[in-house]
């Protein structure tokens, strides 16, 4: 046919267009190795995401967090039910900085791991894709609780919507291997402001201010499971200082002498909690003279 090479040069034109096209895709992303790690992060590249496995874990066990034993309690209880099968509650963490939240969660995975439960931390900015990420979690052996630390929201935005319907508000039902735990300083998660009680006032041309506020507050209320945290007290803060201290090696006399110290560098840094009480013992530790080694 006198087509024929003139069809063959255009197929290879096209083959050659089409290689350099292939070529200036991105790569596929990585599929999750699920045999790889217990914990992974949501990870963006080019605006997609993919699950990247964590390799060493944050170690803290339940007995490592002192004075928060009713917390402990009811998180494992859920946490339990959940690995079991039967049915369980999304959680909300909320309460004062450093006393224990996150490292609860942490706790979770190392207490239930060997039994299937699995860790997926989640940026509040990433909330976005929260219905991606369930759709590679859906029917899967394993039991994953979403993690997503340090949570709130600022007026305009939006990425709370995102997670409102993954919590409660889709028109699919949530898969029963997947729960969310979420750590936060507020209990509704995003600002209040007095002038959103003026339910009869115009409040920066909002007519009715106070639905702006139960559409905030319902947020909150899809987390099934409330724990809240408190201050420390002064003997609260020493016990976790010292614990955390003979984990580290520190020689009892040491402890017992450095109680004021610890006291003083709490002062310092306006808070007494169990994220400073680990500060300050791994400074004296690191204070600490190595040990001689004995010669035969």
């Amino acid at each position: 046919m006198t087509d024929s090479p003139q069809l063959e040069r255009l197929l290879a034109l096209a083959e050659a267009a089409l290689a350099r096209l292939d070529a200036a895709l991105p790569p596929p992303l990585p599929q999750p190795d699920w045999q790889a790690a217990v914990a992974f992060r949501w990870r963006k590249t080019n605006g997609r995401g993919w699950l990247q496995a964590v390799r060493h874990p944050h170690p803290i066990r339940l007995s490592d967090l002192e004075t928060i034993d009713d917390q402990k309690e009811r998180i494992t209880a859920n946490t339990r039910q959940f690995v079991a099968g039967n049915p369980a509650n999304n959680v909300l963490l909320t309460g004062s900085r450093g006393s224990g939240k996150s490292s609860l969660v942490k706790a979770m995975l190392n207490e239930f791991s060997a039994k299937g439960l699995r860790l997926i931390e989640v940026d509040k900015d990433d909330l976005v894709d929260l219905a991606d990420i369930i759709d590679l979690l859906e029917g899967r052996p394993e039991k994953f609780i979403i993690f997503c630390d340090d949570l709130s929201f600022e007026a305009g935005e939006t990425a709370y919507k995102a997670l409102k319907s993954v919590l409660d508000g889709s028109v699919a039902a949530p898969p029963d291997n997947v729960l969310i735990y979420a750590t936060s300083n507020r209990r509704h998660l995003m600002p209040e402001y007095f002038s959103e009680n003026l339910e009869t006032h115009t409040v920066n041309d909002e007519i009715r201010p106070g639905e702006t506020t139960e559409e905030k507050v319902s947020l909150s209320d899809r987390f099934g499971l409330w724990i809240s945290f408190y201050p420390f007290s002064q003997e609260d803060y020493l016990a976790v200082f010292q614990h955390w201290a003979r984990e580290l090696g520190v020689p009892e006399k040491v402890i017992a002498d450095s109680e004021r110290e610890a006291l003083n560098w709490s002062l310092g840094r306006g808070s007494r909690s169990g994220r400073v009480a680990w500060q300050f013992a791994k400074d004296l530790a690191g204070r600490q003279k190595p040990a001689k080694k004995k010669t035969k």
